[in-house]
C-alpha cells in the first residue's frame, strides 16, 4: 500500500531550498594565501560558477584578488587590479579590491563631533582622514568561513573593530559577505552594529579594467551614470556642501561618454580631482535597489552594471596611479589602468547636515548592498 506525505507550504519551501541548493553551480574552495607581519595566516577562498566567472577573495582586507569574467567570445580575463602576493598588499596597495573602512572617502581635517563630543582621526592623506584612518579594514585579518545560497555561493568576512581603533568610538562588529551568483553577478553584503554612537561607510575598492587588469589604459571604457547630479568638491577633494546638477558639464554621463572623451577638459571640479573622483547622487537611490552606473569595454564587449541601496557611487580613474605599483604577472599598473566605482554615502557627510546621514547608534544596524553585474555583447 502506497504511503501519501503531506507538506505545509513552509515544509515544500524548506525541501526546495534544499534540492535547489544542492544544484548549486557555484563552488567554493579554500587556500592558503601568506602570513602578515605578526605571523598570522590570510586565507584565499575562490567562488567558481557554471559560466566561466571566477573570484578569488582573501581573507585579509576582505580584498578580491582576482576577477575573471568572460568576453563576447567567451574568453576570459581577469578585470581587477591587484598582486599575485599578500606580501604586495602588505607592503604598497592604493586600496586594491578591499573593504575600506570604518569610513570610505575622505572625512574633512579628521574630525567630527557626536552629541556635542568631538573625536580626532588620522589625517593619513592630508590635510584630511581617508578609508579609515593608517591602519583601516583593507589592512585587517577578517575570520572568514565559506556560505551557500539558492543559485550562489561565497564567503562571509567578519571583523570586530575595538572602541577608539583609528579614533572612532564605540566597538563595532562587522559582517561582510561576498557572493558569487550563476547570473555572473558579483554581490557583497554588509552588516553593522555599534555599542555606542559611531560614523559608518564601508564600501568595496577595486580597480576595474573589463579589457584585461595591466592591458592598457581605461579611457575608452564608456561609462553611463544614472545620476542628474554630483558632489562638487575643494582642492583636497572634501565637498562643498551642495549638490551640482550635471547638465553641461563634463560630469554628465546620464548617455555613455568614453572616460577619455572629456577626461581632459578645462574644468575646476576635473582640475581639483586630477580627472573623475567624485561622487555621484544615484537617481532614486538610498531606498531599494537602484541601477547606478554601466561600463561597457568595447573591445571585448564585457559589461558591468552596478546596482545598490546606497545615495552614491563614487567614481575614480586611476588618477594616482603611476607605474610604481608591479601587479599580478609583473604587469605595471600605469596613470588610468583601472577605475573604480564605489557605492557609499558621500564624502564627509559627518560633517555636512544636508547630506545622508552616516551615524550609526546602539541598536541600529548598518546595511548596504552592492552587486557588480557583468554581461557582454
Amino acid at each position: 500500500m502506497s504511503t501519501i506525505r503531506l507538506f505545509s507550504a513552509t515544509a515544500l519551501t524548506a525541501h526546495l531550498a534544499v534540492a535547489l541548493s544542492s544544484c548549486s553551480t557555484v563552488k567554493v574552495t579554500k587556500t592558503p594565501f601568506g602570513t602578515t607581519a605578526d605571523g598570522s595566516a590570510a586565507d584565499l577562498y575562490t567562488l567558481t560558477n557554471s559560466s566561466g566567472m571566477q573570484a578569488k577573495i582573501t581573507s585579509y582586507g576582505g580584498i578580491v584578488t582576482q576577477l575573471h569574467v568572460p568576453d563576447r567570445d567567451g574568453q576570459t580575463a581577469d578585470v581587477v587590479l591587484g598582486y599575485d602576493r599578500l606580501s604586495s598588499y602588505v607592503k604598497a596597495s592604493p586600496y586594491f579590491g578591499c573593504i575600506t573602512g570604518r569610513y570610505a572617502n575622505r572625512i574633512a581635517k579628521g574630525r567630527f563631533s557626536i552629541d556635542g563630543r568631538e573625536y580626532r582621526l588620522a589625517t593619513n592623506n592630508p590635510p584630511n582622514h581617508l578609508h579609515g584612518g593608517k591602519v583601516g579594514f583593507d589592512k585587517r585579518l577578517w575570520s572568514a568561513r565559506p556560505v551557500s545560497g539558492l543559485g550562489r555561493a561565497g564567503v562571509e568576512l567578519t571583523y570586530t573593530s575595538p572602541d577608539g581603533e583609528e579614533g572612532y568610538p564605540g566597538t563595532l562588529d562587522c559582517k561582510v559577505t561576498y557572493w558569487l551568483t550563476s547570473g555572473n553577478e558579483l554581490q557583497i553584503d554588509y552588516e553593522a552594529t555599534a555599542d555606542q554612537p559611531t560614523h559608518v561607510n564601508l564600501t568595496h575598492h577595486s580597480y576595474f579594467n573589463l579589457a584585461g587588469a595591466g592591458s592598457g589604459d581605461i579611457l575608452d571604457h564608456e561609462v553611463e551614470l544614472f545620476a542628474s547630479k554630483f558632489v562638487p568638491t575643494d582642492r583636497t577633494n572634501i565637498p562643498l556642501g551642495e549638490l551640482q546638477d550635471v547638465a553641461g558639464t563634463p560630469f554628465d554621463f546620464r548617455r555613455p561618454h568614453a572616460i577619455g572623451e572629456r577626461i581632459g577638459q578645462r574644468d575646476a571640479q576635473l582640475s581639483a580631482g586630477r580627472g573623475y573622483d567624485h561622487n555621484w547622487v544615484i537617481d532614486g537611490g538610498g531606498g531599494g535597489m537602484a541601477l547606478a552606473a554601466r561600463v561597457r569595454d568595447p573591445g571585448s564587449g564585457r559589461v558591468m552594471e552596478v546596482l545598490t541601496d546606497q545615495p552614491g557611487i563614487q567614481f575614480y580613474t586611476g588618477n594616482f596611479l603611476n607605474g610604481s605599483n608591479v601587479g599580478k604577472g609583473n604587469k605595471v599598473y600605469r596613470h588610468r589602468y583601472g577605475f573604480c566605482l564605489e557605492t557609499q554615502k558621500f564624502p564627509d557627510s559627518p560633517n555636512q547636515p544636508g547630506f545622508p546621514s552616516s551615524l550609526l547608534r546602539p541598536g541600529e544596524t548598518y546595511t548596504h548592498r552592492c552587486v557588480y553585474r557583468f554581461s557582454n555583447r
